[in-house]
Parts: C-alpha cells; structure tokens; sequence
C-alpha cells in the first residue's frame, strides 16, 4: 500500500521525515544539487527531472529504500503532487482566474468585492481572504505550485465558496498554476511586456492562452484588444462560453462615459443573454481613466456568470474604494493633485497618463502634466526607450529617474530611457527617485498634475546590493506636506 507523504517539499531546508522531495531548477538554484541534504533530512521519495539519473543513482546507493521518480518536467510533477496531497482543492471553488498584461490587480478587487466576504484573492499585493482583510504578503503575483494547493486547501477549509485571483504569464508558463481548475478565466490585454523572460509576442501570447485548457466553463474577453482574434480562437477551440466586453458591439458594453477628479460614469450596456430583465443601467464609480471603465466591465462580467444580480454588483461597485497603487490619487488644498500607478509597461504608462490628460481636460485646467518614472533594471530593455517616448509625448514635462535598478546601473537604464526621447529640452534627469518626487511636486502649481509611475503599491526599492524601503505614496505625501 502507497502511504502518504507527510509533505510536498521544493526547498530541502522544509524537508522532514516522510516529506516527498521535488527538485525543480528555481532563479538561484537547482533542487538537483539539494538531494542529499533532502535524504539526510528524512525524504523517502525523490523527484528528479530527466537528465540527472546518474547522480540520483549515486545516491541511491547511500539510501537504498529511498524512492526515485523520474519525471519529463518536475514543475508540473509538483504541481501535481501538491494538489492531489491537498486534496485537488481547486474542485471544490469556484475560481476565476485574471490574466494579461494589465489590470489585474483591479480587476480581482472589484470581483472579490462585489462577490463578497466568501471571496478570498490572491495576487500582486498577496492573499486577502475577504474584502476587508489585510493582505498576506505571498511573495510573487503567482507563488509556486505547492504553496498555492495549500492555500486552496485553507480556504476550502474555511469555508470559503470563491477565489479571485491574478494570473502572471510566468506562473502558466513555469506551471505554477497547473492542476487549478479555473471557472471563469479573464482576458484583459496583451502588450508589450516581460519580453525579458518570453523573448517574443508571440511566445508571450502562448504563455497567456495557457489558462484556457484549465478552465471549465467561461472566457471573458476584451473584444477592443489587438490580440483578441487569437483569444477567442483560443477559447473557441477550448470549448468555453465567451462573453465579450468593450466600447463597440459586445456583450457588456460602456456608452455615455464621464470623468471627474471625484471618478467615472457610465451607462452599462448588456446583453439580454446575460442579463434578460436589465438592458442598460448607469454605473457611478471613485475609479478613475478609461482603463478602469474596461476593468470594471471585466469584473462585471465575472461577476454575473457567479450568479451575482446586476443591482448586487452596482451597490458593490459603487462602494469600492479605487485600489492602493492604481491611479490613486494624493492632494491638499494647494498642492497640485498627484497621482500614483503602478505602470511600468508602454502601454500601462499610456493608459494611465491618457487618464491623468482627461481629468485636466474635463475640469477645464490650464494646468501641465508632469510625469515622474523609471524602468526596471533586469527586464525587458526594449520597452525603455518606448516609454521615454510615451512619456514625452504625452506629458508636458518629465522627470526621468531610477525605479527598481537591481544589478544594472541606473544611469544605463536612464540612458536606453532617454533614446526614445526626440526632444529633450523638457526633460529632467534625477537619478535618485525621492529627490526626483520632490522637485517635480516643489517646480508644479496647484493647477498642475503628478503622475508618478513605475512602483504603485511597492513599499521597497531594488539597489544592486540591498532592498530599501521606499513607497511613492509616503515620498509624494511627504513633498505635499501630509506626513513628516
């Protein structure tokens, strides 16, 4: 008879006696090179990847009731093994599953709070087990495999009914979310970004669409997005019920759009095969740029596949608060209104310096927009210089400076930022990233607007030797007087 492991274990150091040992090749290390501190800890079940049979056959040697598979791929092995120790949570929820390059993160908030406190969410900003809760910091936007079968396993365990959560293109790609079985997944967008990792778009796409073949019932796609053909070819051949969302002919469409500094409007558009009673319904939100107009239809859709009625999601809607980091504004009486996001893609920064233009057009100021921002340093070089001439194209004064260098230097990445700039005569270079935040709020009028872009809710900074503390919200409120 197969006794059961005690655990599912990656990192040698968690191993204990009894625990099933899963070497997989992290971003530091290889677990290959961990098998016999897992032996010597009490593993009696090793899993190695193809390849490393002859060091796993010397240590078999050494312990020889110790229990070696072999396995293509010992991501997925993992992935495996962790959801059938915990007892294929994911079943037993009802999952939707966010996914693209931007709007994530929103998008989950405004799903779990419409839906409520049997919703728990796991993302960017960790796991938040109900609307009102703290955020338990889990690391990545998608942890591993066996951390996440573990917390299916907890919210299963209390009670929980549905779990809201983002899907980064690394995590479907490195097989951290296999074995999940999503019920609704969400498509954002897709642009530019983490090319770094993928190398192409296309390869970046492919990584993407990987949600649909865990996905048993709904796509909810944005029919306005480039890549919204090979989506929905995606989810045909998947054989899901795909409902539309966007600005033309789709299922839940926004007409009559209005934007203050005090939020958005608009007249949600429905279909009768969603929603046979209501056919068109005004939605008044504290969210704020189109972006959030299509990250609220997204929500919106999910939400009505859960069964939620359309009066439940307008009350919840309404009440949700805009989310930390995302276009999150900060002001006094005289200070110009400043704006931090967590923008750090080409289309991103787009999205949320188009936002910040509307508020000035729309309150009739004569004001500038002046946008503080930086890229990171060991990502993708070529969106740099893209978004140098996002920036300068759509501010009127910028100040370019460092956002998380980690081992590159940031005068280099300044550099590859400013290639993309044409014009540099309203352009400031400030390297170091406080100093940049205060003069550009110090240099503003009243009527001016801030954007501070790049770090969002991120409350540390990446240098080449050490992580600091650092929080755009805490520099922008302390340069406009709010804290010491």
């Amino acid at each position: 008879m197969q006794v059961k492991p005690t655990s599912i274990e990656y990192d040698s150091r968690r191993v204990q006696p009894g625990s099933t040992f899963v070497c997989i090749n992290g971003e530091k290390s290889d677990g290959h090179d961990y098998m016999l501190a897992a032996a010597k800890a009490g593993a009696t079940k090793i899993v190695i990847e193809r390849g490393h049979e002859t060091e796993a056959a010397e240590l078999q040697k050494q312990y020889p009731d110790l229990e070696i598979e072999t396995v293509p791929n010992t991501r997925a092995a993992l992935a495996y093994l962790s959801a059938k120790f915990y007892g294929k949570p994911s079943e037993q929820l009802s999952i939707i599953g966010v996914t693209g390059t931007n709007g994530k993160t929103t998008i989950t908030h405004l799903i779990q709070n419409i839906i409520g406190d049997n919703c728990a969410l796991l993302g960017t900003m960790g796991l938040k087990t109900s609307p009102a809760a703290e955020y338990a910091d889990m690391g990545n936007t998608t942890p591993q495999s066996a951390e996440i079968q573990k917390i299916l396993a907890g919210l299963v365990e209390s009670k929980h009914s549905h779990l809201t959560m983002e899907v980064s293109s690394h995590a479907l790609d490195q097989h951290r979310t296999d074995q999940i079985k999503f019920n609704t997944a969400v498509i954002t967008n897709l642009t530019q970004d983490h090319l770094d990792y993928h190398k192409t778009m296309d390869n970046y796409f492919a990584a993407k669409a990987k949600i649909f073949a865990q996905t048993t019932k709904n796509a909810v796609l944005n029919a306005d997005d480039s890549y919204y053909p090979q989506f929905l070819a995606a989810a045909e051949k998947a054989g899901l019920n795909i409902v539309t969302y966007g600005m033309g002919h789709c299922d839940l469409t926004a007409e009559n759009l209005s934007f203050s500094t005090g939020g958005l409007s608009f007249d949600l558009v429905i279909s009768p095969r969603l929603n046979p009673v209501t056919e068109r319904i005004r939605f008044t939100l504290k969210l704020n740029g189109l972006f959030n107009v299509y990250n609220s239809l997204a929500a919106i859709a999910a939400a009505l596949l859960e069964g939620i009625t359309l009066d439940q999601i307008k009350t919840k809607l309404e009440a949700t608060e805009p989310i930390s980091g995302r276009f999150e504004t900060i002001k006094t009486e005289t200070s110009p209104l400043c704006i931090v996001d967590y923008a750090h893609s080409p289309d991103g920064l787009d999205n949320v310096l188009r936002g910040a233009r509307e508020l000035l057009r729309v309150t009739g100021s004569q004001g500038r927009l002046i946008c503080v921002f930086g890229c990171g340093g060991d990502r993708d070089i070529t969106k740099r210089p893209k978004m140098g001439r996002i920036a300068r194209e759509l501010s009127d004064f910028i100040y370019v400076t460092s956002d998380n260098p980690r081992s590159e230097e940031p005068q280099q990445i300044i550099a590859d930022i400013l290639t993309g700039i044409a014009d540099l005569q309203h352009v400031n270079v400030i390297a170091d990233r406080a100093t940049a935040i205060r003069e550009a709020i110090a240099k503003a009028k009243a009527e001016d607007i801030v954007v501070v872009a790049g770090k969002g809710h991120e409350d540390y900074q990446i240098l080449k030797d050490k992580t600091i503390h650092f929080d755009d919200r805490e520099q922008v409120k302390a340069a406009i007087g709010l804290i010491t």
